[in-house]
Order: structure tokens, then C-alpha cells, then sequence
């Protein structure tokens, strides 16, 4: 037994003692960290040792996110030469956000004067909002985080999760594609300060390049967080199942929306309300105009969400999930909205609309007049309105990585 180990432990020496004498010839790494300091910087330090000048120091990264071809971002921070070197790069994110929840992969390039390299192995680091202790549940490719609340709190958000992800699988063949982290603040303020510029009215935001989705559900209004959830859950799924080589598409904002209103599942009642009053005082909205970023008029914006709602379930009941997964998928490949509805459904845009209203009014007529419903906002609808106000800063905002 002694016989074989013996050549086993000369082998090994023969393999460790080139590196080893590398290591003591050329560049040596003492240390490399980063440091999150949530929400306005993250900081990569490093130090190095050489028998020479070190005189190049070069950090290497990658954030995880939605690509076709992976990205990776270079910064040098500054340092004098010399045999050790201690510095530092910090990531302003007032320059370039990054949302809570975010992985980076990172590593270094060092070089001396004698013409040594030395490129580290990849290390990584979340960006996690350290202000809170979250606690995790995890159900398929969901990972839902709170710190507020007890344990069936999370379990019925997750449920209502759940729900949402078997809707859409059945009504439009749609499926989660990559995993999803839910993050719940406990208000709309505790979000807010997650954010590096928050508007007053921010209470939910969804990063679909990121897999990430942040919201405040207080513990009392539960019922509102299992569909404002569902909601935002919608609208990951639609734009992972649609997103391309091409960069993320542009889905015709009816579509969008619609489809994450359906997730949700049944219409709202107050929604409702505004749609059959819009039929009644014909001030329905034509599919074309829905199609551009909803009206922050919060009438207007009501209206919009709910018609959006009722032409996505025209198309599926009246066509079925195949074509409509045909159309995400022809828009998936670049396909306008008028050429790829053509090719499924046979009409543009402009053909749906005269469909919808003939359709939608019989419905509205053939119905007993139902129970007055209160006008007065909801929270659901603030949320709506609030998304709309989102979806217009989001368009002069860009989240990208420096």
C-alpha cells in the first residue's frame, strides 16, 4: 500500500511545483474582494505582488442578464506601479443602476514590467439589498424573497404565482423560460428606497432582462399582492418567451398588457365598469392607438387596461392558444403586429378592432344590467396607473451597464 503511494504523491508534486514556482517568480494575487454598498455603489478592490512593477491592472465583468452574446465590461482603476499595488474600482450606480437581486461575475487582469500575466478566476457577487433579512421560498423556477409577513403570506403570493404560470401555459402555450426572482418590499416606500432615482408613485417594477421583479405588498392587502404578482409575473413570461436576437421586442402595448391582465385571471369588477361605461358613451379606444404606451389620464388608462384584457381573451376563445403562441412567436422574429396577425388570424390590427367591437358590444347587450359598482380607485388600479407612469419614465431612462 506504501508502494503506491509513494508515486502518487511524487506525481501530484510534479504537477503543483510548476505553478508554485510561477507564483513566486512572477505575479502573485494577495486578495481581490467586492463589496456592495446598496443601492449606490458596488466596490472591487484588489491587491497584488510582483518581483517587478506591476503596471497593468485590468477589471473584467459580467452581469447576468438576458443575451444572445455575452457582454463583458472593462474598467481600470488608477494605482502607481510599483512591485505592490492596493486599489480599488467603484461602480457609481447613479451612472448605471443595477437592480437589487443582480449577479456579477468578475476577475482581473494583472501585469508587470517583466511581461508576467496573471488573470484571475472568476468570482461572484449579488447585488442584494442588505437593508432587510429576506427570507427565501422556492417553487420551480420562482424565488420569491420577503422579510415581512409570515410564512403563508409568502406561500399564498407564491400560489397566486403558480396560478398565474398555469394560465398562461393553458390559454397560450407561453412558459417560464428562465428563473425568476420575486422580490417583496413590505411598502411602497421600503421599495423606493431600493431605487437610486424613485418616483413617488413607484410601487412595483419589473427588470425583464434581469429575471427580476421588485414590489411593495403590505401584509394587510394581500388579495391586492397575489395580483399585482401575477401581473408583473405576466409580463416576464411574455417577454422571455419573445425575446431575440434582435434585442428585446417591443410587443404592441395591448398585447402586453393584455396578456399580463390575463394572467391575473378573472377581470376586474371596477375595470369592468369603465369598459361597459366607454361602450355605453362611445369612448372605446381603437386598437391601433392602444398599441403606443397607454395615457397616464387615469379614465383613459382604466380604460385601455380593461379593453386590453377583453381583446386578448376575444382572440384566445374565439381562436384558441396555438395562434397565439403563433403570433408571439412571428414577433419573436421581428414580424410587425399587422403582418404577423395576417398570417395567424387572417386580419390586422384594424380587422381586430371591428371584430372586438361587434363582438364585445352583442355581449354587453345581450347581459342583465349588473350591480352598480363603486367608481372610487382601488389599489389594483393605482397599480396600473402607476405602471403607466413607469412604462413613460422607462422610456427616457436607460438601465444599462457602463
Amino acid at each position: 500500500m506504501n508502494k503506491w503511494l509513494i508515486p502518487i504523491i511524487l506525481v501530484t508534486l510534479l504537477f503543483v511545483l510548476p505553478s508554485i514556482i510561477h507564483a513566486q517568480e512572477g505575479i502573485s494575487l494577495v486578495d481581490s474582494t467586492a463589496e456592495v454598498y446598496f443601492p449606490s455603489a458596488l466596490v472591487f478592490k484588489i491587491k497584488a505582488a510582483s518581483q517587478s512593477d506591476i503596471t497593468k491592472l485590468r477589471l473584467h465583468y459580467q452581469v447576468e442578464r438576458m443575451n444572445y452574446a455575452q457582454v463583458t465590461s472593462e474598467a481600470w482603476p488608477d494605482f502607481t506601479p510599483s512591485p505592490k499595488v492596493e486599489t480599488e474600482w467603484l461602480w457609481d450606480m447613479r451612472k448605471a443602476t443595477l437592480p437589487a437581486g443582480t449577479t456579477v461575475k468578475y476577475w482581473w487582469t494583472i501585469e508587470d514590467a517583466k511581461g508576467n500575466k496573471l488573470i484571475t478566476s472568476p468570482e461572484l457577487i449579488r447585488f442584494e439589498d442588505l437593508r432587510y433579512s429576506w427570507q427565501k421560498l422556492t417553487m420551480g423556477q420562482i424565488d420569491l424573497f420577503w422579510y415581512k409577513g409570515s410564512q403563508s403570506f409568502a406561500e399564498e403570493l407564491m400560489a397566486a404565482c403558480q396560478q398565474a404560470l398555469e394560465r398562461l401555459a393553458e390559454d397560450t402555450g407561453v412558459y417560464l423560460e428562465k428563473p425568476i426572482s420575486l422580490y417583496i418590499y413590505a411598502s411602497a416606500k421600503d421599495l423606493q428606497g431600493a431605487m437610486i432615482f424613485p418616483q413617488e408613485w413607484t410601487g412595483g417594477v419589473a427588470f425583464t432582462e434581469y429575471g427580476l421583479i421588485a414590489i411593495g405588498v403590505p401584509v394587510n392587502e394581500l388579495s391586492w399582492g397575489k395580483r399585482a404578482v401575477a401581473h408583473e409575473l405576466g409580463h416576464m413570461v411574455i417577454h422571455q418567451m419573445t425575446f431575440s436576437p434582435y434585442g428585446a421586442i417591443v410587443l404592441p402595448t395591448w398585447l402586453d398588457e393584455g396578456l399580463a391582465m390575463h394572467a391575473e385571471g378573472k377581470p376586474d369588477p371596477y375595470l369592468e365598469s369603465w369598459l361597459k361605461k366607454a361602450i355605453s358613451e362611445h369612448k372605446l379606444i381603437s386598437v391601433r392607438s392602444l398599441s403606443s404606451p397607454f395615457s397616464a389620464k387615469p379614465e383613459d388608462a382604466y380604460i385601455s387596461y380593461a379593453q386590453s384584457q377583453s381583446l386578448v381573451e376575444f382572440l384566445i376563445q374565439n381562436y384558441g392558444k396555438d395562434k397565439m403562441l403563433n403570433l408571439l412567436s412571428l414577433l419573436k422574429e421581428g414580424n410587425s403586429c399587422n403582418d404577423a396577425m395576417n398570417e395567424v388570424y387572417g386580419f390586422d390590427q384594424d380587422g381586430l378592432d371591428i371584430l372586438w367591437r361587434k363582438h364585445i358590444t352583442s355581449q354587453t347587450q345581450s347581459q342583465p344590467r349588473s350591480q352598480h359598482v363603486s367608481m372610487q380607485e382601488t389599489s389594483q388600479e393605482k397599480l396600473l396607473r402607476e405602471e403607466v407612469l413607469n412604462r413613460q419614465v422607462a422610456a427616457t431612462i436607460l438601465l444599462g451597464v457602463p
